[in-house]
């Protein structure tokens, strides 16, 4: 196993919905790609019992987080405790990447 990862060698485009990929996963902690064309969506979901994160790796989306809307750009955190609601939609003129987090892992 390889415990290091370019994240730009995981990069993808999936044109019907949003591209993702699992880059580490153990039983605490799963760690994933998300990455979203200019327009695309990752609708509102939840996870009960798992906290997420999203890294902005590059580009910029609008998420969802509850009622409330934030803008994050390359180089921010958006926190999502477990039980929100939670989703992202690229607002941006390129490729967003999104190195997610989810714990303890799905």
């Amino acid at each position: 196993m390889s415990y290091v990862k370019k994240i730009a060698d995981h990069e993808g485009v999936n044109p019907a919905k949003f591209y993702k990929t699992t880059l580490f996963r153990g039983d605490a902690l799963m760690v994933g790609l998300n990455c979203l064309e200019p327009g695309q969506v990752q609708s509102a979901h939840t996870h009960d019992d798992q906290d997420k994160f999203y890294f902005v790796a590059a580009g910029h989306g609008r998420f969802q987080l509850g009622d409330s809307h934030v803008e994050a750009a390359a180089g921010e955190l958006v926190w999502c405790p477990a039980g929100l609601a939670h989703g992202v939609e690229n607002v941006g003129d390129g490729r967003l990447t999104l190195l997610v987090g989810i714990a303890p892992a799905p």
